[in-house]
């Protein structure tokens, strides 16, 4: 009996406390914003790779290490800084042809490169290819002022987050009043400017000499914002 008592205290002081915290809450409403940058970009992240195959593992790396190793002199001679590049993946694959039974190897490596002048893509590119490169895995456009995009673009989702709240607030017969909580759910997003691709040597030399169409990215800031209701 008396552990019924006391679980019955328990729910009763429970629910009390429940009832105390919704009177003491105030009345709210919880928006979402988006705010917009649409920018021109002015720097872009290359990936490109080396492949080669062959039926003996140590020549297809050494023919692989070869190329690598003239794409490397090559960026260093068109004056990147060595910070500005990176090799990302490197492999050596073994694969069985069933039909000739017979082993091969291929060998690749890729190498990330991080240009900050868009006006020398083309002569990069092409001078890539010349020392080696034989397939172009993506571009990915950035800008250089990414942090301040990135605040005009919050500032305009706290606005838009604002202007929703007043329009339910009004539809309330309320006035909006202070933020309560804010949640920042913004995401980084790069959008790829081509897919990955391959060629040969040969077929550099027919490449046109503007290969780029640079466009305009769009920097988004969302955001949630819980609002008090005051009586008007």
């Amino acid at each position: 009996m008396k552990k019924i008592a006391i679980i019955l205290f328990v729910f009763m002081g429970t629910f009390s406390q429940a009832q105390t915290l919704s009177a003491n809450t105030p009345p709210q409403v919880n928006v979402s914003g988006e705010g917009k940058i649409s920018v021109m970009p002015d720097e872009a992240v290359i990936t490109v790779g080396v492949e080669n195959t062959g039926q003996d593992s140590n020549d297809v790396k050494k023919k692989n290490d070869a190329a690598v190793d003239a794409v490397i002199k090559y960026l260093k001679n068109f004056k990147l800084p060595a910070s500005d590049y990176q090799t990302k993946r490197v492999y050596l694959n073994r694969n069985y042809d069933y039909n000739k039974k017979k082993y091969s190897y291929m060998a690749s490596q890729a190498i990330e490169i991080h240009l900050k002048d868009l006006s020398k893509y083309d002569a990069l590119m092409m001078g890539l290819v010349d020392a080696g490169v034989n397939n172009i895995q993506g571009v990915q456009f950035k800008t250089s002022k990414q942090s301040e995009y990135e605040s005009q673009a919050r500032v305009k989702a706290a606005q838009n987050a604002r202007e929703k709240g007043k329009d339910y607030a009004g539809a309330l017969n309320k006035k909006l009043g202070d933020a309560l909580l804010v949640t920042d759910n913004s995401q980084s997003y790069y959008p790829v400017a081509m897919s990955a691709m391959r060629f040969d040597k040969a077929e550099s030399a027919e490449m046109p000499k503007e290969t780029l169409a640079i466009g305009e990215i769009t920097i988004t800031a969302n955001v949630n914002i819980s609002f008090s209701l005051l009586n008007k």
